[in-house]
């Protein structure tokens, strides 16, 4: 069926597109399966994506960007997932890690980092989640204490996306103000810091070739100047990022469950039982036709919040119902599409077996689904009636 036109792309984004399809199929796709053996992504990849404009590209200039727009970083997530490529965290490191700096960060630790993250010199991550402390952020046990001028930060965490890759990490520890009031803070660590670790690569049921790390902080000591806004408003921070990352989850939901569907599309078109096509049967037809209108509103939803978003009135509950949406949506694509594939449908060489797997987390990450509906009935029932 022909692509429904999106009308906050404009040509220069689709030119960009086209290069990003190119770098995807010459430079990820023919890789991927190895690095999904390796369980990580070379830092030579982030460098080429670098060099072709692939990283924080909604970065201005006076920041070290291409001064282009947000819309060239979906652009690069949707490209990777239409190849299902969970691999390269680009996503991550660009549109979630990047702003925290670029919007807190003092203009010293700017311009030291953000050039070197849009170069691809530096690749980003952002340890939150704890072994104790997962979904609720109240409760992490890393500390940063006050050590002159400076901060010591001490403790560890854990399901670190691009943790093995990462040069800067943004890290939320516990701080205390001189009430001794406890609050969240939020840091900018540099691997190169004395005190700072990464423990083993952690091996998950999918996502094989993204690195996920456990990092260890030990006494790492770091200046005023990596304290990222003020102290004891780290919380504030992270609601006011979250939407954003949530659109993303959303975003790449909404873009690997059409690629899905697009592979069991040809599938059941090409493979034969019982003297006829799969797609023949009734019950494949009835099952992608309601996948379709599935898919046809999950991306009205996900067009709708990449709208709002950048018209500046995308809130918090709005971009949860949307993780919640998307991420269900790509779990239950991902689940019939394996069902159409049959037996092939299981084996590991068949892309709809490895996004079968790699779908499960986006239920668990950036807030559990679970979450997600408090989020929204918090919205819904417990607003004042007016």
């Amino acid at each position: 069926m022909q692509a429904i036109a999106r009308p906050f792309f404009g040509p220069e984004h689709e030119a960009f597109r086209d290069q990003v399809r190119r770098f995807c199929e010459n430079e990820i796709a023919p890789h991927h399966a190895e690095w999904e053996q390796a369980h990580g992504v070379p830092l030579e990849v982030w460098r080429k994506a670098g060099e072709n404009g692939l990283l924080c590209a909604w970065l201005p200039e006076s920041l070290g960007g291409p001064g282009a727009d947000f819309l060239f970083d979906i652009v690069v997530s949707e490209e990777l997932c239409r190849i299902g490529a969970t691999g390269p965290g680009f996503n991550l490191h660009s549109l979630v890690v990047a702003p925290y700096i670029a919007h807190y960060g003092t203009p010293a630790i700017q311009q030291q980092i953000l050039p070197r993250m849009v170069s691809g010199e530096l690749v980003g991550s952002i340890a939150m989640t704890e072994p104790g402390a997962g979904s609720d952020l109240a409760n992490i046990r890393t500390r940063a204490l006050r050590d002159g001028n400076g901060w010591l930060i001490s403790g560890q965490k854990t399901f670190i996306t691009n943790g093995q890759n990462a040069g800067v990490i943004v890290v939320a520890a516990k701080t205390e103000d001189e009430a001794g009031k406890p609050g969240i803070s939020m840091f900018v660590v540099t691997a190169d810091m004395p005190g700072f670790s990464r423990g083993r690569n952690l091996h998950k049921i999918g996502q094989h070739a993204q690195d996920t790390a456990e990092l260890f902080f030990e006494n790492v000591r770091v200046g005023p100047e990596h304290l990222l806004g003020e102290v004891n408003k780290g919380f504030r921070y992270m609601m006011q990022e979250l939407p954003q990352e949530r659109l993303c989850i959303s975003v790449n939901c909404q873009a690997r469950a059409e690629a899905v569907f697009g592979w069991t599309q040809e599938y059941v078109k090409e493979r034969k039982a019982f003297q006829q096509r799969i797609a023949d049967f009734q019950n494949t037809r009835f099952k992608l036709a309601s996948l379709w209108a599935d898919l046809q509103a999950g991306r009205a939803l996900c067009d709708s919040l990449i709208q709002r978003h950048l018209l500046g009135q995308l809130d918090t509950a709005s971009a949860s119902a949307g993780k919640l949406w998307h991420s269900e949506l790509l779990d239950r694509v991902t689940d019939e599409c394996v069902q159409l594939h049959g037996g092939y449908g299981y084996m590991q060489e068949y892309a709809v077996a490895r996004a079968y797997c790699d779908a499960r987390i986006e239920r668990i990450y950036a807030g559990t689904s679970e979450i997600m509906k408090e989020i929204i009935a918090r919205a819904i029932c417990d607003e004042p009636r007016r």
